[in-house]
């Protein structure tokens, strides 16, 4: 059970388990919170579109239709493996399921598959997954002739797992929309446990291990320097922070250092910096070497004091 993640939080821990993000317009303000609660989280739900084309398929996620307004989930992952987000909060993918499916997610205490769903938006003993779960769309047409290629599956895997990995979950938060809903037979086409295998062995062998702010208070005392703020990072800075994070830089192979990194900020420690907000997947004026606190908490910096 979490706290849901910010925006900046949400990018920064896909982008750091290798995903290829892009964030479509107004998404960070985009979600159905005002018709319900959002959070705490429990885990991740796949779905697929029954829709092909990646533009119409993510403009379908991002607007909805009249009878189900958009978000219609977090994220659409595209065949090629890029995953566009857009809604932050609640959004309309879950709808009603089984509580026991709820609470076995929760437990993570269920073998192979959660227990079997008796239960859908409307019915009785529903309860309201939009509040508990992130979901991901993927394009597919949802026939079982139609493919999904390995770009895509490893999209999913590494979405699925930076969740995870991010809130503490094991494999077994991630369920399928027909492991949720009895009306649902969402993803067709690749089994649910055999995506959860995969996720469980990336977070087994995961180099990276990502705890944003937002997730857990006073990061200095676990042994990661805080953000000090944009404004820090300017020309006269003298400080061991500095020095710290151009050691992370080095480590990471973003170096443009002549020499070693010292405690006063320059230009090398911005051309530095600018690598490794590049190697994130920020672009253009996102990638201009000044850090930001999405890059900053993904880079890990030593606590200094």
């Amino acid at each position: 059970m979490s706290t849901p993640l910010t925006a900046d939080a949400f990018v920064a821990a896909l982008r750091a388990e290798g995903v290829n993000v892009v964030e479509v317009d107004g998404w960070r303000e985009h979600n159905r919170n005002q018709k319900g609660a959002w959070g705490p989280v429990n885990g991740v739900i796949v779905h697929h579109t029954v829709s092909s084309g990646t533009d119409a398929s993510v403009r379908l996620c991002y607007d909805g239709y009249a009878e189900l307004p958009g978000p219609l989930c977090h994220g659409v992952i595209a065949k090629d493996g890029t995953v566009h987000l857009v809604g932050n909060g609640r959004a309309n993918h879950a709808g009603g399921g089984d509580p026991a499916v709820l609470n076995a997610v929760i437990s993570e205490d269920y073998g192979d598959r959660p227990p079997a769903t008796h239960e859908h938006e409307g019915s009785a003993g529903a309860v309201d997954g939009n509040a508990h779960f992130y979901g991901f769309e993927c394009i597919n047409l949802g026939d079982g002739a139609d493919p999904w290629p390995d770009a895509q599956l490893d999209a999913i895997e590494r979405v699925a797992t930076a969740l995870c990995r991010v809130h503490g979950w094991s494999a077994k938060s991630v369920i399928g929309h027909l492991e949720w809903s009895d009306w649902k037979n969402d993803p067709r086409g690749f089994t649910m446990p055999s995506m959860r295998s995969r996720v469980a062995a990336r977070l087994a062998s995961g180099p990276t291990v990502y705890r944003p702010a937002s997730v857990h208070d006073a990061m200095g005392s676990r042994g990661y320097q805080p953000f000090p703020g944009a404004g820090f990072f300017a020309e006269g800075t003298d400080s061991a922070v500095i020095t710290a994070m151009g050691r992370r830089l080095v480590a990471e192979g973003c170096s443009a250092y002549s020499e070693g990194p010292g405690p006063r900020w320059t230009g090398a420690d911005r051309d530095s910096y600018a690598r490794w907000q590049r190697k994130l997947g920020f672009q253009g004026a996102d990638a201009d070497g000044v850090p930001g606190r999405t890059s900053w908490e993904a880079l890990k910096v030593p606590y200094t004091g």
